[in-house]
């Protein structure tokens, strides 16, 4: 997968993923797959328990389907998933 800016419109339910920062130190490390995305949560599947992270708080690491990992900061993905592909991005070079 080529990392883009663009990589925020993509579907991150089914992804793995893992909370590198938060400001919740309680879900610091929690890693597993994105099972529901909200406006403002992702509901990830963690040791077969749901666990809801706050996306505006914290920091994510996605791997996808190739290998990638990337990391993006919850700020960027907040809003409703079928909103986030409508939305231009801003190139900051």
């Amino acid at each position: 997968m080529k990392v883009t800016p663009d990589i925020i419109r993509c579907e991150f339910i089914g992804t793995e993923a893992k909370v590198a920062k938060s400001t919740n130190p309680s879900c610091v490390g929690i890693r597993g797959k994105v099972i529901d995305e909200t406006k403002n949560t992702f509901t990830i599947l963690h040791n077969g328990e749901r666990k809801m992270v706050i996306k505006d708080t914290s920091v994510f690491h996605f791997k996808f389907s190739d290998g990638t990992v990337v990391e993006i900061d919850g700020k960027l993905l907040l809003g409703r998933p079928e909103d986030r592909l409508k939305k231009r991005v801003r190139r900051l070079w």
